[in-house]
């Protein structure tokens, strides 16, 4: 089996998403573009699905029209190996989107984004309840995360 590739709906913005996640995260790329033949679900030489790459996992992108919107039901994780770049990946996401609380945020098209420190799974250790309740209610009080105050609470 191949790998499973996200698929993201969109209006009519696929091409122009691509381009912004793809000048966002290191490592990406568009690697091809489809356009609508004559009798599609859009206009013939539009823009039907680009296939992209950030960070070298692919993702394909359709103008599906206004049928199905992004929901936060589903969303993209990324894991920021420290706060300058949780800050970049944040500010880049966000920028025209809007904010959420405990990391989330949901772009400028409506995807929905968590922005992590790459630790967090150490940080919210099963194994140690304590230090885990102790950085949930520290993340529960945080819009974007601050590593350090998470780091912080977990060593007690």
């Amino acid at each position: 089996m191949k790998k499973i590739v996200p698929f993201l709906w969109f209006n009519s913005e696929a091409e122009e998403a691509a381009r912004y996640y793809t000048s966002i995260f290191k490592n990406s790329k568009i690697n091809s573009t489809t356009y609508y033949p004559e009798g599609g679900m859009q206009p013939a030489g539009t823009v039907m699905t680009v296939a992209f790459e950030l960070n070298g996992e692919e993702f394909t992108a359709l103008n599906g029209g206004p049928h199905f919107k992004f929901t936060e039901a589903i969303s993209f994780v990324v894991q920021c190996d420290d706060q300058a770049e949780l800050d970049t990946m944040w500010d880049k996401l966000s920028a025209g989107g809007t904010i959420q609380q405990c990391g989330w945020l949901k772009d400028r098209y409506g995807v929905s984004w968590q922005i992590v420190p790459a630790n967090l799974d150490k940080l919210l250790d099963a194994k140690n309840p304590a230090r885990a309740k102790r950085v949930m209610d520290a993340v529960m009080k945080m819009v974007k995360l601050d590593i350090k105050t998470m780091e912080a609470v977990y060593n007690g």
